[in-house]
């Protein structure tokens, strides 16, 4: 069984049993977690698409160990100026286990009954406003 799982932005294809590497996870090695952002699932049977995501499904997987990945080097120069610098990256992960995709059971909805109640319009009465006449007060010259 396969997923396309989407997790800080990125989508992964993961597997069963199958030991992979996620962007950095908080927690210690040993800690479970849970996937609920599912995209797809391909069953041996049949294909399953999310809207966006499938509802009733997560997986569990395990927290194996953290580590650094390989260097990453910026190299950054202008020529004919004598201008060279070179910065290397580190990018933090976290090995993961995934141990099994969990259907939950379907959840009936309860429809909340919506009581309709009468408004009172009050009716009231159009009092004219008398408008005061503003007075020129511009002076002749």
């Amino acid at each position: 069984m396969q997923a396309l799982v989407e997790h800080r932005g990125k989508q992964f294809l993961v597997e069963e049993d199958q030991e992979f590497k996620f962007p950095y996870l908080g927690g210690k090695a040993g800690d479970k977690f849970n996937l609920d952002k599912i995209l797809f699932v391909d069953d041996s049977k049949k294909k399953e698409f999310g809207k966006p995501y499938i509802q009733n499904l997560s997986i569990s997987g395990e927290i194996i160990s953290h580590g650094r990945d390989d260097k990453i080097v910026v190299f950054k120069m202008k020529r004919r100026k004598g201008y060279q610098v070179k910065k290397g990256h580190r990018q933090d992960f976290t090995l993961v286990k995934i141990e099994k995709f969990k259907k939950a059971a379907n959840k009936k909805t309860e429809t909340k009954k919506t009581v309709n109640k009468k408004t009172e319009t009050k009716k009231t009465a159009n009092k004219k406003t008398e408008t005061k006449k503003a007075a020129d007060t511009k002076k002749d010259k």
